[in-house]
């Protein structure tokens, strides 16, 4: 008996040369940190059903039974800032900031021309390149994905 011939395929993306994916990872470390995940599940069903200019798919991981993750695809680092920056992503993000109830969260954003960020939030261990690349504080250029991208 012969076996049958893998169909392998790939992917043509020239239509977005600046496309950027996202992976992005949340850490429940605490009970009371339940209501900021169960927000983040709003969220993204809220993504599905319109999805933002500029996200070209999403889909979830799960990393453990405590961290969720979300691999994302966009358009350009633009389209990916515009909804970062608008609500009800910014809105979320500045609460997550003021009080993140024991909660952690991470992104790791790829360019496709080049070029690699992370952000690392109250992760007891850092995930992905933070688990062999240097740590440095996210001060002054580094604070933003932009300015980690050295753009």
């Amino acid at each position: 008996m012969q076996a049958e011939v893998a169909r392998r395929v790939t992917v043509d993306v020239s239509a977005w040369p600046d496309m950027v994916m996202v992976l992005l990872g949340f850490r429940v470390g605490a009970l009371r940190g339940l209501p900021s995940f169960l927000s983040i599940g709003r969220g993204l069903a809220a993504i599905r059903r319109s999805p933002p200019n500029g996200l070209l798919h999403s889909d979830g991981a799960l990393y453990g039974w405590n961290h969720v993750g979300i691999r994302q695809y966009w358009r350009d680092l633009e389209s990916l800032e515009a909804f970062t920056r608008s609500d009800p992503h910014g809105g979320w993000w500045r609460t997550f900031l003021a009080d993140r109830h024991g909660n952690g969260f991470w992104h790791e954003a790829y360019a496709a021309r080049g070029g690699m960020e992370a952000i690392y939030v109250d992760m007891p261990e850092p995930p992905g390149a933070g688990a062999f690349a240097p740590v440095v504080a996210a001060q002054g250029r580094l604070l933003s994905s932009r300015g980690r991208l050295g753009r």
